[in-house]
């Protein structure tokens, strides 16, 4: 498992650089990444990256390659673990779905089961995506300040987290 997420520690890292060094505010790469993760994060049936393609092609401030570091971060493995942890937190905050245990859980059950998976599953997105957010804009904003600083002219059109002030800040 630790070299199954070290393999792929390289590729969103790699993923992620892209999307920064593209032109976008790190506003916009977080936004992107934090949208991305919330909607990956939820039982989507495979549906994001058709939402990703609709969203890259309608909103032009969305970036691309943050969204799609979303689906690398949330493999199958992941998503597993996350909609186990979601199920759980759902259990615990509305207590065990009555009469069952796991060894005879059937269909009976299903919509007490699907109300605690989903219960759980969007207090999880929710906080993975605050989390995403958070940790996506300090790091745009250290690769801004890194290739402000390694470049010695700036143009004044420049795109940078200073050229233009957030909204939300």
């Amino acid at each position: 498992m630790y070299d199954r997420l070290a393999s792929i520690r390289p590729r969103v890292r790699s993923g992620l650089e892209r999307a920064f060094a593209a032109d976008h505010t790190p506003h916009e790469v977080a936004a992107s990444f934090a949208f991305g993760v919330f909607f990956v994060a939820m039982p989507t049936a495979g549906t994001a990256l058709a939402l990703f393609a609709l969203i890259a092609y309608f909103v032009e401030r969305a970036s691309r390659l943050a969204l799609v570091a979303t689906l690398v971060v949330f493999n199958p493995p992941v998503k597993w673990a996350v909609y186990g942890a979601s199920f759980w937190l759902g259990s615990h905050l509305l207590g065990p779905v009555p009469g069952t245990s796991v060894a005879d859980v059937s269909l009976s059950a299903g919509v007490d089961i699907l109300l605690r998976q989903l219960v759980g599953n969007t207090i999880l997105a929710v906080v993975l995506a605050v989390v995403g957010y958070a940790v996506t804009l300090q790091l745009a904003r250290l690769h801004h300040r890194r290739q402000r600083s390694a470049t010695p002219t700036h143009s004044a059109d420049a795109r940078s987290d200073d050229a233009r002030s957030d909204v939300s800040s």
